[in-house]
């Protein structure tokens, strides 16, 4: 029999995924003629195009695990057959990320979608880039830069994620509430925003885009910053043997030393509800998710595994970047947010880089900020 699969990945996965489509091929070259189809698709909005055709889309797709539950509500997702030899083999946080109400509903690809601190060693030790407050000052005292990026709220989720104050998704699984701007409790949400403002006040600090802070790197004037993997390589051609990478620093607030949170994600692949040849499609996201291939996508991608063995692999552990992700996953937060989280909390945290221009009081922008975040 011929059979025809469709597969959505991302552009820059193209070489990756054409090599292994070749060795599957092989693998079950006595069983079938395979026609596999690669079409580039982003993985972070897989889920609206494929719910706009979903009987037309890929047999097989990488899909961010923010929208899994979206998509199995829909039915494009069917719960993963004997799933046991799935959840095994992977990280727990990733199998959790392929989830829906304990039941896995895709198969675990990478775990590394975090951030962290790039640090040059030539003028940190990794003593100095346990702190804030230290990693601030030595930047100030260099004439450099610590840079960090507050016009996504995706990072300034790091200083309120450890301080009991809280955000997440209502039971409608739309919306969020959000306690931020708490005046009770041993932290409060004026607490964090000093923290920021006295951060920001640093002649070391530098509220840049991730873009911004690359160009740092090459030029010379950034020499710590937080980002992600989809970096490493950038960084280590621009600071060769003095590239470090560390888990997020403690800040100071309300007189204490707190870890800095983070979100955390992973991609997953997905098989189409609809497909017409649904066991190959099953076979070919296990296939592509596997131990060989997550090894394979690391050598070749940089990326993090989900893969249990591959991520306690001699190769992973002398990867800086990685090894720094999975050290903050301690302290990271998997990202199940609405969409009314974002603008808000950016406008609030650009305020606090700039020092407050306007002079508001910060409770006021606090109570503004945690009402349209909870907006319904």
């Amino acid at each position: 029999e011929t059979v025809a699969l469709t597969v959505w990945g991302a552009e820059e996965d193209e070489a990756l995924l054409q090599e292994i489509f070749s060795s599957f091929q092989s693998q079950y070259a006595g069983q079938a003629s395979f026609q596999i189809t690669y079409q580039p698709q982003s993985e972070s909005n897989c889920k609206d195009v494929l719910l706009g055709d979903l009987e037309n889309g890929a047999d097989v797709f990488a899909f961010a695990d923010d929208q899994v539950a979206a998509l199995a509500a829909a039915g494009a997702l069917d719960p993963i057959p004997a799933s046991d030899a799935v959840r095994s083999a992977n990280l727990s946080a990733a199998v959790e990320a392929a989830s829906v109400d304990n039941t896995l509903y895709a198969y675990p690809l990478t775990a590394d979608n975090g951030y962290f601190l790039y640090y040059n060693r030539a003028y940190f030790s990794e003593e100095d880039v346990q702190s804030l407050d230290r990693i601030l000052e030595v930047a100030a005292l260099a004439g450099r830069h610590v840079t960090m990026d507050w016009s996504s709220a995706w990072y300034v989720y790091s200083f309120f994620g450890n301080t009991g104050l809280e955000i997440g998704l209502n039971e409608d699984g739309l919306t969020n509430h959000c306690s931020w701007n708490s005046t009770e409790g041993p932290i409060t949400g004026v607490d964090v925003a000093q923290a920021m403002l006295s951060a920001a006040a640093s002649p070391g600090f530098s509220n840049r885009t991730d873009t911004e802070f690359l160009e740092g790197v090459r030029d010379g004037s950034v020499i710590a910053g937080i980002s992600g993997v989809w970096n490493a390589v950038a960084v280590q051609e621009a600071w060769g043997e003095n590239t470090g990478a560390a888990k997020l620093p403690t800040f100071t607030c309300a007189g204490r030393q707190i870890q800095m949170a983070s979100f955390s994600g992973c991609k997953l692949i997905g098989v189409n509800a609809y497909s017409e040849e649904p066991k190959w499609a099953a076979r070919l996201a296990e296939w592509i998710t596997n131990e060989k291939n997550q090894q394979l996508r690391f050598e070749l991608r940089g990326q993090g595994p989900s893969n249990v063995a591959v991520a306690e692999s001699p190769v992973i552990k002398q990867s800086p970047a990685i090894a720094a992700l999975l050290e903050q996953s301690e302290f990271s937060q998997l990202q199940r947010i609405g969409g009314k989280f974002w603008d808000p909390v950016s406008k609030f945290a650009e305020n606090m880089a700039d020092l407050n221009p306007s002079g508001q009081s910060i409770q006021e922008q606090l109570d503004e900020m945690a009402e349209n975040v909870s907006a319904r």
